[in-house]
């Protein structure tokens, strides 16, 4: 039995948020799973992200794998290294928790958007 940490989809249409489970590598996204350590919230601003770290490190621990998305997201909180640093026995690096996050955000606005054929919208409040 292969275990994967994945995101769930719940929510409305078009007004998504996802809970990080430990599940089945084969159910589907948002079929059965074993235990939700945390959730995850694109709408706000900055994204809300909350992990629960000793059951995601207990999982980890036994041979769960997350995924591409979820191991990106648990990288920009800062738990994923902190995972790698305790798995290595190296002290855990201070000062990482929350701040990808909030930087991803501010770089974004204070760079311009490059003409790469991306659209940008912009909302004009009359």
């Amino acid at each position: 039995m292969a275990l994967a940490i994945r995101l769930r989809r719940m929510g409305a249409k078009k007004r998504p948020f996802y809970r990080i489970v430990v599940a089945e590598s084969r159910m589907p996204r948002d079929g059965r799973y074993i235990e939700s350590v945390g959730h995850y919230n694109p709408l706000t601003d900055p994204p809300d992200v909350k992990v629960d770290e000793e059951r995601l490190f207990g999982w980890l621990t036994k041979g769960a794998k997350p995924t591409d998305t979820t191991r990106s997201l648990l990288s920009r909180i800062g738990v994923y290294a902190k995972w790698t640093a305790q798995r290595r026995g190296q002290p855990v690096p201070e000062g990482t928790e929350g701040t990808a996050l909030v930087d991803a955000t501010a770089d974004e606005d204070a760079a311009p958007k490059k003409a790469t054929g991306q659209r940008t919208t912009q909302k004009t409040v009359s």
